[in-house]
């Protein structure tokens, strides 16, 4: 083709491409210059009742159509519950057997009936069949009035297949909603009987099945709920299978430990499979909880009828929790989860030391700890494990304050920490802007700085006579200016300035009317001495800067 025809072509795409557009704006212009359509006149009709606010509409609707379908189920369930343990004992054999499961058959029948016209109601009624199934099976054995199999293997077997029938049916209408109300009432419905170590495994299956959703959909209600609602059973059964310390049973202990341990690990291990895809506020629900009803629990056992063992307990549980922030750092958790591992070993630890230490090695352990805390948390970046390290270090120094005065090195120490803790600096966030960190981790460094005032006026005191306890002050005011000149940080010169209107408040009302002249004397002029020194110091310091 030649130059000439190529242009020819083009110029002719051209005209069509005009014509087109003009095309486009002539029924544009029509469209616009047409007059509007007049609405319909109204029809007469009766008058019509004012509706209520959105808001109250709302929530009107919330409760008559989510809550009370849910508590409705529940209390059902429960009676049907209460009917079958009270009364089925009195009929035969085939007769428990079939009469349970025919109710369990007709509520979940008329559930799947009612979703077709109202989807969520008729799947609550559902759950509560699937439910309701569940809890006859698990009645044929662990109920005595009740039972029918005698072998326990072979009711394990029969409940952990029924709970896999649970899983395998709301996976497949893949609804939660099924999910949760069928494990739920299954859980409800087992603390309705006598709580026994084959009740604990039964619930224990149940909340691996509530695990699935989680790892398979995402589902974050279902096994949230399990969670609480196997540790509350669990509770139940301590309390009514406890037994006193000083007849304790190590079989029991052991179970329960055991027990314990697999809803940890079961729920840990979950959650870590994927938590990139949770919400940071869902994992922080699902490992604090976690941590709630194993610490809770634990503790509880080990102080009963293994005080010993309770240090190691705790000192294990604190490996975990760093172990689990390693692995979700590993997984790409929300940093928010990682964080939350990172305390929750920091607390299990100091809340450890007192099980093992005690007078000042209690106070030493808790400064030491807390400083270490402080400085781990900038290598790994977690402000909120630099908030238990400070509260950690002021549990220490509480600790020195109500010791003897023979300890006063405590407080050097318990300054030296808070010290250490405050010059290691903010901690480093990634894709957060340095103002934004000055201003979240300001009150965590003005923390530090009061905790060595605190620190030096207590070690002060510790050294002065009775009668100088406000010239004490003083000095500690004036060795607090002296360390904010000398690391130029205003923090230390603000508690200074602090210590020194608390000095003269107390010297004002507590010393004129109680003390000798000489002590008096000495105190008012070391203490204009001291005044003047300081602003003598800022004098200059302003005609420097000037």
């Amino acid at each position: 083709m030649s130059a000439e025809d190529a242009d020819q072509e083009l110029r002719e795409r051209v005209r069509q491409l005009e014509a087109h557009v003009a095309s486009l704006e002539s029924r544009l212009q029509r469209l616009e210059t047409q007059p509007p359509v007049a609405a319909p006149p109204p029809v007469p009709s009766e008058p019509v009742v004012q509706a209520p606010s959105p808001a109250r509409a709302d929530l009107e609707s919330h409760l008559g159509t989510y809550w009370l379908s849910r508590v409705g189920i529940v209390a059902l369930i429960t009676g049907i519950a209460y009917l079958i343990t009270s009364r089925f004992g009195q009929l035969g054999v085939l007769a428990r057997v079939g009469l349970g499961y025919l109710l369990s058959a007709g509520l979940g029948a008329f559930g799947l009936w009612l979703a077709r016209r109202h989807q969520l109601f008729g799947r609550i009624v559902f759950g509560g069949g699937l439910a309701l199934a569940y809890f006859v099976t698990y009645a044929l054995h662990f109920i005595p009035s009740v039972r029918v199999i005698d072998s326990q293997a072979l009711a394990l077997v029969l409940l952990a297949a029924f709970v896999v029938a649970i899983v395998v049916i709301a996976q497949r209408m893949h609804s939660e909603t099924v999910a949760g109300i069928a494990l739920f009432l299954g859980l409800h419905t087992g603390m309705l009987s006598d709580i026994t170590a084959f009740t604990l495994l039964s619930t224990s299956m149940l909340a691996a099945g509530a695990l699935f959703f989680l790892v398979k959909n995402r589902w974050v209600i279902v096994p949230l709920s399990s969670l609480v609602a196997v540790y509350t059973t669990h509770i139940f059964w301590a309390m009514r299978t406890g037994v006193a310390p000083e007849a304790p049973d190590p079989d029991r202990l052991l179970l329960s430990l055991g027990f314990l341990t697999l809803y940890f690990l079961l729920f840990s291990v979950a959650l870590l499979v994927h938590p990139r895809e949770l919400s940071a506020k869902a994992c922080l629900a699902f490992a604090l909880l976690n941590w709630v009803g194993w610490m809770w629990l634990g503790s509880n056992e080990l102080s009963r009828h293994a005080e010993p063992r309770l240090f190691t307990f705790l000192g294990l549980t604190a490996l975990a929790h760093g172990a689990a922030a390693a692995v979700a750092r590993w997984r790409q958790a929300p940093a928010l989860l990682v964080h939350a591992y990172l305390c929750l070993g920091a607390l299990s630890l100091a809340l450890a030391l007192p099980t093992r230490y005690s007078e000042s090695a209690l106070a030493v352990a808790w400064l030491v700890t807390g400083a270490l805390m402080g400085l781990l948390a900038r290598g790994a970046s977690s402000p909120m494990l630099r908030w238990v390290g400070v509260g950690t270090l002021f549990a220490g120094l509480a600790r020195a304050v109500f010791l003897t005065p023979e300890h006063s090195l405590l407080f050097a120490l318990g300054f030296a920490c808070f010290l250490l803790v405050e010059r290691s600096g903010e901690v480093p966030l990634p894709g957060m802007p340095s103002p934004e960190v000055l201003q979240r981790q300001g009150l965590v460094r003005l923390l530090c700085a009061g905790g060595a005032g605190l620190s030096l006026v207590w070690l002060v005191a510790a050294w002065m006579p009775a009668g100088l306890a406000t010239l004490g002050w003083v000095v500690a005011a004036f060795a607090m200016f002296g360390v904010g000149f000398a690391v130029r940080e205003r923090r230390y010169r603000h508690v200074g300035l602090l210590l020194l209107a608390l000095s003269l408040g107390r010297l004002l009302i507590v010393d004129m009317a109680r003390l000798p002249t000489d002590q008096r004397v000495i105190t008012f002029i070391l203490l204009g001495v001291i005044l003047l020194i300081i602003s003598y110091t800022y004098t200059r310091l302003r005609d420097r800067k000037g």
